[in-house]
């Protein structure tokens, strides 16, 4: 099993920044890829960036440019630093952790960006 804790959330005014951080805790030992996902209200899920093992990163067309992810594997550790936010990128946030045994989501985060 997995734990998935997400911090860092908030209010940010447009254009501002936030950084999100998420640990995993648990079977760590199997951790291939570790992500964000976001839902805004009455929408669906969807993915916003993600980064492997080694450090590779995608990110979602919507938010390039702007944030970035990292990565701290000797904390399990992932951040996502969110720049020039917009009202649009409000929603919850999600961290998925993915292992050689299965995906693990965290309980979600607020991020709210007002206009």
């Amino acid at each position: 099993q997995v734990q998935v804790v997400e911090s860092g959330g908030g209010l940010v005014q447009a254009g501002g920044s936030l950084r999100l951080s998420c640990t995993a805790s648990g079977s760590v030992f199997s951790i291939n890829l570790m992500g964000w996902y976001r839902q805004a209200p009455g929408k669906e899920r969807e993915f916003v960036a993600r980064i492997s093992l080694i450090g590779s990163t995608n990110y979602a067309d919507s938010v390039k440019g702007r944030f970035a992810i990292s990565r701290d594997n000797a904390r399990n550790t992932i951040y996502l630093q969110m720049n020039s936010l917009k009202p649009e990128d409000t929603g919850v946030y999600y961290c998925n952790v993915v292992t050689s045994r299965g995906q693990y989501w965290g309980k979600g985060i607020q991020v709210t960006v007002s206009s």
